[in-house]
């Protein structure tokens, strides 16, 4: 449930929770522009940056966001991407998100694109993409400790509100305002409306050189500071795996995972040629023809539900931005059968509640053919997409050059020279130069990353057009196998259902007797679309298409340097294994973060399930053992 406000008679939200008001009298926009970007020094101090990142404590309607995003927006030398990460433990609904702007129109159409990814809000990181995603709000959902705990950034600029210090103690207190301290760099600016002495006290003790300032009426007074600590800071102002400015990186694969990447880094100010060993992009794994965009869930909330998720979220606005719905993808929603007894759902989700995943209804089953007795969930966050139309507009971006026919089998370094890597083919030619390199060919990235665990696993789905009289169920059906119909084709509706599933095989050939195993695995997904269907397998008139998966040994995607120490410069992003188009964007903007110093876009603990440096970690056991 959204977090209820009280709305008084003068139009001024109030928290019941908190027996607090959300803003001063004067107007919340008023109070973001005066106290917070007026005590963070802006827009000016972004001026000409590449990017500004912005820690805020307390969400609330997002007036502060809003504010500083219109400022950003208006300034000419504003800074390339604008970074905010929020931090709130009791989101308020949509409805009064935008009833909180309606007396500040310049701010409506901003607050109604906010609106649109408002959803989804459970516990955890949620990264949404706004103005092209050139402004990137990052929301933390929950307790402000736990939340400052599990991020980790440089902040150029920090807003500490929130309820007063009487009402939420927890938001100002020693502990907190020490965890934001460790967000602060050196000059380093931070703004609040609050005086109170033990705020001013904490910020002082660890490192900040804070003032009153003249404060908008009716309150007197507020808080300005700058990070400036006595003692040396012992941080690297830039670690290993960090850039200092953008330049050329050369990414090996043109599927999914490099277009990802690509396109995430282009939007940063690299130079970015891709390099594919094929004729043209996509023709690997991410060549399916049409495939199936679903989160994975569990009843206890597992790593891979709450990767999936997060993926799911990051590439949803891109396909809203790029692609066109209802041709390149359709935001249906998805169905997936499960086995008897094991549509289960965490017990803390409801129907009202923020997620956007339910048990299916006997009515929805049966308006898809289904028995109405089948235990299924309802994904509504989910749908069908063509891979390689999003492939495609991702390497479409400014900056990107894509070389085709360029398979890389040597990568030679060299001190001399602007660009210290060198890429050559199989007869020694040259490919590219470049300051970095990102490996993202899928399980061919084994040739040139031999010592990672990469698995591949081969698989063969079966397609045709729709015959013209045919029932097809009107959404993407999920389980052991799939199936998606009514997908616009030359011809007609494409329908496609499969897939097998062969570990260590890598043989792209077609294999006829496979239509039969896909024949019998739609059988038990839903018999009545075999029933339609039989006619075409019978017929000979079902095509065939096969493509090789890359997966990890514990089959969670790879994104970090290629070997353990990150200085070299070569990372890889790959093994997204069947998971492709949920996970490419999320990887693409992990990898782009860690080389800008920006705010994760998962929280730590998530983002080290996906470092290849957990490859070579030893064992629990190992550890304890050095340790000892």
């Amino acid at each position: 449930m959204a977090e209820p406000v009280e709305w008084r008679a003068d139009g001024i939200p109030r928290s019941a929770r908190f027996d607090d008001i959300y803003h001063s009298e004067t107007g919340a926009d008023a109070q973001a522009r005066f106290v917070f970007l007026g005590g963070c020094g802006l827009p000016a101090a972004w001026g000409g940056r590449p990017q500004w990142r912005i820690l805020e404590t307390g969400f609330g309607f997002g007036l502060n966001f809003l504010t500083t995003w219109q400022a950003w927006r208006a300034d000419p030398n504003r800074c390339r991407l604008l970074h905010f990460v929020s931090i709130e433990a009791y989101p308020v609904s949509r409805e009064d998100l935008l009833r909180a702007v309606a007396s500040s129109p310049d701010l409506l159409p901003l607050a109604e694109d906010l609106a649109a990814q408002w959803h989804g809000l459970l516990p955890g990181f949620h990264r949404l993409w706004l103005d092209q995603g050139q402004v990137l709000l990052t929301l933390c959902i929950g307790d402000v400790q736990a939340m400052l705990r599990a991020q980790r950034f440089d902040a150029d600029s920090i807003y500490l509100d929130g309820f007063s210090p009487q009402r939420n103690p927890e938001m100002w207190s020693v502990e907190t305002l020490k965890a934001v301290s460790r967000f602060a760099r050196r000059g380093t600016q931070i703004a609040t409306w609050t005086i109170a002495r033990p705020v001013r006290d904490a910020l002082a003790q660890y490192g900040f050189k804070v003032a009153k300032a003249p404060g908008l009426p009716p309150k007197r007074d507020c808080l300005r500071g700058v990070y400036e600590p006595a003692w040396e800071i012992r941080r690297r102002s830039l670690s290993r795996e960090e850039v200092e400015a953008p330049g050329h990186c050369a990414v090996i694969g043109a599927g999914l995972a490099g277009a990802a990447v690509a396109s995430s880094l282009a939007r940063r100010g690299w130079t970015v040629t891709v390099l594919d060993a094929s004729d043209q992009p996509a023709t690997g794994a991410s060549g399916l023809p049409v495939g199936v965009l679903a989160p994975h869930v569990s009843p206890d909330d597992a790593l891979l539900s709450r990767l999936t998720r997060a993926g799911i979220r990051a590439v949803w606005p891109q396909l809203e931005q790029w692609l066109t719905e209802g041709r390149d993808w359709g935001a249906t929603g998805v169905v997936e059968r499960r086995a008897p007894g094991d549509a289960r759902l965490p017990a803390s989700w409801t129907v009202e509640g923020p997620n956007e995943s339910w048990l299916a209804t006997a009515e929805q089953l049966h308006a898809l053919g289904l028995p109405d007795d089948a235990d299924a969930i309802r994904h509504m966050r989910a749908g069908w997409v063509r891979p390689v139309r999003l492939v495609q507009a991702w390497l479409a971006q400014p900056g990107i050059r894509v070389e085709t026919g360029r398979r890389v089998t040597r990568i030679e370094r060299s001190d001399h020279g602007a660009r210290p890597w060198t890429l050559h083919g199989e007869h020694g030619e040259t490919f590219a130069q470049a300051d970095r390199l990102v490996v993202a060919a899928g399980f061919d990235s084994h040739a040139l990353a031999p010592d990672l665990p990469l698995q591949p696993v081969r698989g063969q789905v079966a397609w045709g057009i729709a015959p013209p009289d045919s029932a097809l169920p009107a959404l993407p059906i999920n389980g052991d196998g799939h199936l998606i119909a009514h997908v616009p084709d030359e011809g007609g509706e494409l329908w496609l259902t499969g897939a097998t599933f062969d570990r260590d095989s890598h043989d792209r050939a077609l294999r006829p007797d496979e239509n039969e195993v896909n024949l019998e695995k739609l059988r038990q997904l839903h018999p009545e679309a075999a029933a339609q269907l039989l006619a075409d397998f019978t017929s000979g008139r079902v095509h065939a298409w096969a493509g090789v998966r890359c997966a990890s040994g514990d089959r969670r995607p790879l994104v970090g340097p290629l070997r353990p120490d990150a200085e070299d410069g070569i990372w890889v992003c790959t093994a997204l294994g069947s998971r492709g188009m949920s996970f490419a964007a999320l990887c693409a903007e992990l990898l782009a973060a860690r080389w800008h110093g920006e705010p994760l876009p998962l929280p730590a603990k998530l983002a080290s399930a996906l470092d290849t440096r957990r490859v070579w970690a030893p064992p629990p056991a190992q550890r304890l053992a050095n340790a000892v």
